[in-house]
């Protein structure tokens, strides 16, 4: 299958380690000398409805895809740090120490 940026784009990008809905394609990153994709790009996701900008930008390298779906992008990837679930409000309240 043949795939052009534009059908690439706005793609989700599930990562297959975790189901983590990791963001959507935003563009490609390719080496002019040998004309291979060498990382797909996927914009930061907004933190507080775009009120304090954006998360870092995930670089994910070619080798790390492994489909290129009909209606998602499956990749391999090592998060840098892994996501902590944040405590709720009244959590001091509730423990029992």
């Amino acid at each position: 299958m043949v795939y052009g940026l534009g059908e690439l784009r706005k793609k989700p990008v599930i990562n297959v380690r975790d189901g983590c809905h990791l963001g959507v394609v935003s563009d490609l990153e390719f080496d002019t000398d040998t004309a291979h994709v060498t990382c797909l790009l996927v914009r930061g996701k907004l933190r507080l409805w775009g009120i304090l900008g954006r998360q870092e930008d995930l670089e994910i390298p070619w080798e790390q895809i492994e489909v290129l779906g009909e209606d998602a992008v499956l990749v391999n990837f090592e998060s840098g740090e892994p996501e902590t679930k944040r405590k709720g409000r009244f959590s001091w309240f509730l423990s029992e120490e």
